[in-house]
């Protein structure tokens, strides 16, 4: 077994990338691998002193994993020929349409109701159809969801997890109505969550990706590009996330549940096992 913590140092790690990271490298730990990869494709927000937390947080946690780490800043060769791949079997697109575009053609009252996937607002096809020799420099580029059904044809994964425990096909009307045209390249990065993490899975042969429960639905755009790209599915395990008082969702910005602050005012790694319910670890 392969599996992987795969943070983004944009900000200090919480209970949350805790609970993940442990869950991850027990599932692995006496049975197989353990790997540390750093997604650091947003320059623009990554910075280095978040990338050295996360070492630090994670070796205090009692984690190892080995050495040298994947950066996705050194990956964009690969990024850039997946797209070409997908480019030349003719399920890419260029798009102009900017946020406020897309919101506008999706709030029209012929519209209805705007559907929200998980890449948010579901892409009303504006640009479809258009050819990449039309691409501009401030071009995204999209998924033709419709053509890349067709063309993968059908697919399935396995799901680990208790919430989502069992075999889930893609469904192809889910995927046009919910999902959509996804991006697949933005304009300042050069690639997308949603590209760069299914080649780098592949690269590093992962065969049961961890993660929150949060990115479940986005788990059928991943097996879509694998099957596209020609890449082996691996087992998912979309584990429970960790919640505030409140129920809501961790983020980076609630710097009170910080690991670097726990570990400040004197908790010890079983404290942190304790506050996201995990037993002691070895």
């Amino acid at each position: 077994m392969v599996t992987r913590f795969a943070p983004s140092p944009t900000g200090l790690l919480h209970l949350g990338h805790a609970y993940s990271a442990l869950v991850a490298w027990e599932r692995a730990r006496g049975q197989g691998r353990f790997l540390l990869r750093i997604e650091d494709i947003d320059q623009a927000r990554c910075r280095s002193v978040f990338e050295a937390a996360i070492f630090e947080d994670l070796r205090w946690l009692g984690l190892d994993w080995p050495e040298p780490v994947m950066r996705q800043s050194t990956r964009m060769g690969a990024y850039r020929a997946a797209l070409e791949r997908l480019a030349g079997m003719g399920v890419v697109y260029p798009c102009r349409c900017r946020r406020r575009d897309i919101q506008a053609a999706v709030s029209a009252p012929q519209e209805g109701a705007a559907a929200i996937g998980p890449d948010g607002l579901v892409y009303p096809g504006t640009c479809r159809g258009r050819g990449m020799d039309r691409a501009g420099p401030g071009d995204v580029l999209r998924l033709d969801m419709g053509r890349a059904l067709v063309l993968a044809g059908p697919a399935h994964f396995v799901e680990t997890g208790a919430r989502f425990a069992g075999e889930h096909a893609l469904d192809p009307e889910w995927m046009r109505s919910q999902v959509g045209d996804v991006v697949l390249a933005r304009r300042d990065l050069g690639t997308s969550y949603h590209l760069a993490v299914v080649v780098d899975d592949a690269a590093q042969g992962v065969s049961e990706v961890v993660r929150g429960a949060d990115l479940f639905e986005a788990t059928f755009i991943h097996v879509l590009l694998q099957r596209l790209l020609a890449l082996p599915v691996p087992r998912y395990h979309h584990h429970r996330l960790i919640r505030d008082e409140k129920g809501k969702r961790l983020a980076k910005r609630d710097d009170a549940r910080a690991i670097a602050l726990y570990r400040a005012e004197g908790a010890s790694p079983a404290d942190i096992r304790a506050l996201v319910n995990l037993p002691a670890g070895p």
